[in-house]
């Protein structure tokens, strides 16, 4: 480079040198072609600063009078060095509210000041994400989004070890007001539900909560029981929702929750002695994040400014349903020499001596009626007692409430009923149920004949489908071409036979109340139909030695009908077997449920499509 700019000013050199002995400007600048303005420019820029002015200069302008000034230069690179978390849009807004310089600069003014100072890397500029489904609620308290993060580093003042404690987050998805923000030594269920407690008292109780599908939020994946957190949820009138798995922009605005706490407090707030003095940081976090900080979310505003609790009457009225086994000491911790206290928070001699006993399982009376929660899987099919009930992926993640004894079974989802099926429960399985986390039902979710309710008739098409005020309803493609009853009943409508009015389906319903009032054919309902108690009709393969297995019972029908497949009518005192046109009956000595109806296919043999 040295060389090139040697020989560009000796060239301009001679140049000037040429003029100056006599030649022309014009002569010149065709040797050179160059313009003669180029050539006077030269021998101008020679008489006035020697051989240094022939050397190339900057094209930068000499001023530029859109530029920030350089008082708000210095507003911005001092409270970018005094919060160096800070960003452009939060500067800006920064500078706008205090009203220290004039004019305000904006975001991308304050930008390239950052970089033009060396206080920010410029770096590429990334694309959106279209893929992502926004969405919030209308208003504060309808939705509250949880979760359980880390980071919060304890250190023991004697030995120096270092151990990780947990917090327990919840923020209000209309306002991202933070509501939960609690530190705990083990993140258990127990602790996760003491802070959720404390925030229901001290805010209200929200319409829904949504969650993850920790163990300490649900059994979703495990036996798919009630844990704690779901009986809080539903004593107090709280629909639990959940992610699907591997979903966390699901809960997109607690995790970025989580990103601001960690780089606005524990990244730098290194280590703690205790969890007191942690919790004492981190309060005054919040109070500056819910309060003072602008969220770029809310349009600079902050959360606190958007937030609204239940009125404190109203949380009278309502009244806060706590579980026996939380309802001790506002904040507890696990003490060191009973590893079975799971309560987080309180000094240790703040726990009582003697906690109150919970329970193994409630005692129901035996063959009685049960109820239980079970929360519907990510792929719709729920799994009771060696049974599956489909419920569809659309209501993936809700709690469904089963009703059951050993002739029907109802699921009712937020008190309304959407299926009844004939139950196959027996006393025993009753039992178990019971012990894992049952309890005696209370009266039957079917409807009363009290006029409420209306009935029509309609004949089932060939497709199993009804037509109702509009709308074309499934009923069963087993019931094709047959007259039925339909009892319309709030949500649930139920065929029925007219003649026993014996219960066949029950399906959601779709109409409205003014779609009813207009049905052809209305009348006030009837006693509630029923299901029947008819024999089960099931298949079996007849093996080898030509025996078949039902509920567990063996019946022997001899060898020479091997390999054929008979049909069973299973009652609950005989067994009969149809062979030959003629029916063999046998007394049932066991009193299990039937679990499959349909014969196993025989090995080697193709599937029939």
């Amino acid at each position: 480079m040295a060389l090139v700019e040697l020989s560009v000013v000796e060239q301009r050199y001679r140049a000037v040198l040429a003029v100056l002995a006599g030649a022309t400007v014009t002569e010149v600048a065709a040797s050179l072609g160059v313009s003669r303005q180029t050539v006077s420019g030269w021998k101008s820029r020679y008489e006035a600063s020697g051989l240094a002015g022939l050397a190339d200069r900057s094209h930068r302008p000499a001023s530029c009078p859109h530029q920030a000034s350089a008082e708000v230069e210095a507003a911005v690179c001092e409270l970018r060095r005094k919060h160096p978390k800070w960003g452009p849009r939060r500067i800006a807004h920064v500078l706008e509210r205090s009203g220290t310089v004039t004019p305000v600069p904006s975001r991308m003014t304050v930008y390239r000041i950052l970089v033009r100072h060396g206080l920010v890397e410029p770096g590429v500029r990334r694309r959106k994400r279209s893929d992502y489904k926004r969405w919030q609620r209308d208003r504060p308290m309808q939705l509250w989004q949880m979760d359980i993060v880390g980071g919060v580093m304890l250190v023991n003042p004697v030995t120096g070890e270092l151990t990780e404690a947990k917090v327990v987050t919840g923020v209000d998805d209309h306002s991202r007001y933070c509501v939960i923000a609690s530190v705990v030594e083990r993140a258990t269920g127990r602790a996760v539900c003491s802070a959720f407690v404390r925030a229901l008292q001290a805010f209200g109780v929200p319409e829904e909560v949504l969650t993850d599908n920790g163990k300490q939020f649900t059994d979703r994946f495990g036996q798919g029981g009630e844990v704690l957190f779901d009986r809080i949820c539903r004593e107090n009138g709280i629909a639990h929702r959940l992610t699907q798995p591997a979903s966390p922009t699901t809960t997109g605005k607690v995790e970025r929750f989580h990103q601001t706490l960690r780089r606005e407090l524990l990244d730098d707030c290194g280590a703690f002695e205790n969890i007191e003095q942690a919790q004492a940081a981190l309060d005054a976090w919040v109070e500056e994040y819910n309060s003072d900080r602008p969220h770029q979310a809310l349009d600079m505003q902050s959360p606190g400014d958007r937030f609204t609790p239940v009125a404190e009457q109203e949380r009278e009225v309502l009244g806060l349903k706590i579980p026996g086994v939380l309802a001790l000491v506002p904040q507890q911790r696990t003490s060191p020499a009973d590893p079975d206290l799971e309560l987080a928070g309180a000094e240790a001699s703040e726990v009582p001596a003697a906690l109150p006993e919970v329970p193994a399982a409630v005692q129901v009376n035996e063959g009685g009626p049960v109820e239980f929660e079970r929360v519907v899987p990510a792929s719709g099919n729920l799994q009771v007692a060696g049974k599956q009930f489909w419920l569809g992926p659309t209501r993936s993640g809700l709690t469904v409430t089963f009703w059951a004894d050993t002739s029907v079974i109802h699921l009712l989802i937020a008190g309304a009923r959407i299926k009844t099926v004939r139950s196959h429960l027996s006393v025993a399985d009753l039992g178990r149920l019971a012990a894992r986390g049952g309890r005696p039902a209370g009266p039957v979710p079917l409807p009363g004949g009290d006029g409420a309710a209306f009935e029509v008739d309609r004949v089932v098409n060939n497709s199993g489908l009804v037509a109702l005020g509009g709308h074309q309803v499934l009923a069963a493609e087993i019931l094709g071409g047959r007259q039925v009853g339909i009892r319309v009943d709030g949500e649930t409508l139920s065929f029925f036979d007219l003649s026993s009015r014996q219960l066949l389906r029950v399906r959601p319903n779709p109409l409205t109340s003014e779609e009813v009032r207009r049905l052809r054919g209305l009348r006030p309902a009837g006693p509630p139909p029923r299901p029947g108690v008819e024999p089960v009709r099931v298949q079996r393969r007849v093996s080898a030695v030509g025996t078949v297995m039902v509920c567990r019972q063996v019946v022997s029908l001899g060898r020479p009908y091997a390999g054929q497949t008979v049909t069973v009518h299973v009652s609950d005192a005989t067994i009969s077997v149809e062979l030959d046109g003629q029916v063999r009956v046998i007394r049932r000595t066991t009193d299990v449920p039937i679990r499959n109806v349909k014969a196993n296919k025989p090995h080697g043999a193709p599937y029939v499509v």
